[in-house]
């Protein structure tokens, strides 16, 4: 009863928050809206289809976004795109909220242990974390799963150290010591005491890192890393179309350009609405 009256109170406070910023209501309306046009909506044309006699043609009634230097109608590959990118952000996001929660749990507890982890980390972010991505992603033979691992090994350490610095804080406060007083067990206060507290900017953290990881997953596909021709990709299609861009076919490199751009506005917007909502709550 009491976590539908929690889960109940959780979903008013997210409509009166996208009520309060339009930016971030708009941001979540658009990429449902793409979600559910990529895997449910029925495509003009097969995304991974080629028509020789229709090569770089302008936007127009018969292709709304044109079509590419080998026929494919850029539209239906912008929307197909979305379900493939847009998946493995999310993914690799997941992944790196669950062990960076983990992790930031056990390095906010007392013992060597946790000072070993945290020094286990900084050795770790002194390499190159986005060029040991490639690199994994290159070695495995551009499996997507390592696409994921990917945005995993980048933000990982962001969610650590968020948590542990927003729990050892916490645990000074006076709400903590009187539950510890009364004999909670450190799990009981870990879940009903400081997780509820910091989710909110935890949330944040996952909006922005859903961000940085479309622009990853663009990055990576621009340099021929990651998905797979001929799956498309948005990063692909915009280092496709980017030869075309001086002869005056703008709409291949733009469209999924744009989609990137959109995407990534989004979930900022969305990060900076929660994250408002959070200071307003605990202030």
């Amino acid at each position: 009863m009491h976590d539908d009256v929690f889960a109940a109170r959780r979903g008013v406070q997210m409509r009166r928050m996208l009520r309060q910023h339009p930016g971030a209501a708009l941001g979540v309306l658009f990429i449902l809206v793409l979600l559910l046009a990529s895997l449910f909506a029925p495509l003009p044309y097969d995304p991974m289809g080629i028509d020789g006699g229709a090569t770089l043609r302008s936007p127009g009634g018969e292709h709304w976004f044109g079509t590419d230097g080998a026929g494919g109608d850029v539209f239906s590959r912008v929307i197909y795109a979305a379900r493939v990118d847009l998946s493995l952000a999310l993914a690799g996001t997941v992944l790196s909220l669950v062990v960076g929660v983990l992790l930031g749990l056990a390095a906010s507890s007392k013992g060597k242990g946790s000072e070993r982890l945290v020094r286990g980390l900084d050795a770790f972010q002194a390499f190159p974390l986005l060029i040991l991505a490639l690199a994994l992603v290159s070695l495995s033979g551009n499996k997507l799963y390592m696409v994921v691992v990917a945005i995993a090994l980048i933000n990982v350490p962001r969610f650590m150290r968020l948590l542990r610095s927003e729990v050892l804080s916490l645990r000074e406060s006076r709400f903590i010591e009187a539950a510890t007083a009364t004999g909670a067990s450190p799990r009981r206060i870990i879940f009903r005491h400081l997780l509820p507290n910091v989710w909110g900017i935890v949330l944040v953290q996952t909006s922005l890192t859903v961000a940085n990881a479309i622009v990853v997953i663009a990055s990576l596909s621009f340099l021929g890393i990651g998905v797979s021709p001929p799956t498309p990709s948005w990063g692909s299609m915009i280092r496709d179309g980017a030869g075309n861009m001086s002869s005056g076919e703008w709409w291949i490199a733009g469209f999924a350009g744009l989609a990137v751009v959109l995407c990534v506005l989004a979930f900022n917007q969305l990060a900076d609405a929660i994250g408002d909502r959070t200071a307003r709550t605990y202030r």
